[in-house]
């Protein structure tokens, strides 16, 4: 399985790649960012491109592949809304409309997040911009499409957040994290856990196209 992977450099997709790298059915992995994520390995290469409401100049790179991982997001606290929603929406729609162009046969993976408003009438203005974003991705014509949405994430393996009072919080909670993940799995997931279902999904396939914490954990 080939992979094309956006976000590497994030906490989610950190966790995405390593699981990728290290399993025997993949066999490359390649990251669109706008950053290089340092990683180095041999089925592993990297594009940096600016650009991410227009990837025209980068199409002759993105054919070929079975699946795309889409980890990047933002927080929408304290964000202007039409900026959120360029971030969210226009930037996922950009890159998936290129992908099921030029791969009609590709799973696409969004990781999106519990508490998203599939009605996209709620008060909630995050969600439902990103009720939007998974509705419009489930009609392109790809081979499949399924909308991961972990609440609590637990980083392992080095895996760390680009923002370091968080990195601090991950740390001291460390053990805390450990027992909900085992406590509570309809809630909280791992880094580890979300990367292995997502490949999963994308080798075998889901009986339905929203995944919640509990399912991805299950997988």
């Amino acid at each position: 399985m080939k992979v094309i992977l956006f976000g590497a450099t994030g906490m989610v997709g950190q966790g995405v790649l390593r699981e990728c790298l290290i399993d025997p059915d993949v066999t490359s992995v390649l990251a669109v960012g706008r950053s290089l994520t340092g990683q180095q390995h041999a089925k592993f290469r990297e594009i940096v491109h600016g650009d991410f409401t227009d990837f025209s100049a980068i199409e002759s790179e993105l054919s070929g592949y079975d699946a795309c991982f889409f980890c990047l997001g933002v927080s929408s606290l304290g964000m202007d809304a039409e900026r959120y929603r360029h971030l969210t929406y226009d930037v996922t729609m950009a890159a998936a409309r290129t992908l099921a162009k030029l791969n009609p046969g590709m799973v696409f993976i969004y990781v999106t997040g519990r508490g998203t408003d599939s009605t996209e009438q709620g008060s909630r203005r995050w969600a439902r911009v990103k009720g939007k974003t998974e509705n419009d991705l489930l009609k392109l014509p790809f081979k499949a499409a399924y909308m991961f949405r972990p609440n609590g994430i637990q980083p392992l393996h080095g895996v760390r957040s680009k923002t370091g009072w968080i990195n601090a919080v991950y740390a001291v909670s460390a053990p805390l994290l450990s027992y909900l993940v085992r406590a509570t799995p309809g809630i909280m997931t791992t880094s580890e856990k979300l990367g292995r279902a997502m490949i999963k999904v994308a080798r075998d396939g889901y009986p339905k196209p929203i995944l919640e914490s509990e399912d991805i954990n299950r997988l």
